[in-house]
């Protein structure tokens, strides 16, 4: 049975999680796994993506720059698995993609994994309202001319 979360959400926060957040608990997994060897399909490699973002009032996109990722593919029980991480941290690249897979096939190791992916999405949530109380204390109000 796959996890209750998005495949799309569960790598973005795999993506977002600390190298020490994922690569012991992928060790532990597959070790403890009685699946056979997970197939690496695609080593982790580093590379540029061109980054695109959206203007907000208009809705124009336009490229901002180059990001360096990294991006790994792999297969376990059958099921593959993938990630693509900033930086160049192929370990953690490898890890999140056998979290990926691992969590699509459900099981125990599927709890774990939701469990550590709630806990990014705790820290990214609180890392984003201390950003915004950061910025509302920027705010300037203007009184109303009658």
């Amino acid at each position: 049975m796959p996890s209750p979360a998005s495949r799309e959400r569960r790598c973005e926060l795999l993506a977002a999680a600390g190298h020490d957040d994922i690569v012991p608990l992928a060790e532990r997994l597959i070790a403890a796994s009685d699946d056979p060897e997970p197939t690496v399909f695609k080593g982790p490699e580093t590379g540029m993506v061109v980054l695109q973002v959206r203007e907000p009032v208009e809705e124009t996109r336009f490229y901002l720059g180059e990001v360096l990722v990294t991006e790994c593919s792999v297969e376990v029980a059958g099921v593959p698995g993938w990630c693509m991480r900033p930086g160049d941290d192929r370990v953690a690249a490898l890890a999140g993609a056998l979290l990926d897979a691992l969590a699509e096939t459900g099981g125990p190791a599927a709890a774990e994994i939701d469990a550590v992916c709630a806990e990014v999405a705790a820290r990214l949530a609180a890392e984003e309202a201390a950003e915004w109380a950061d910025v509302t204390a920027t705010t300037v109000t203007f009184d109303e001319l009658v």
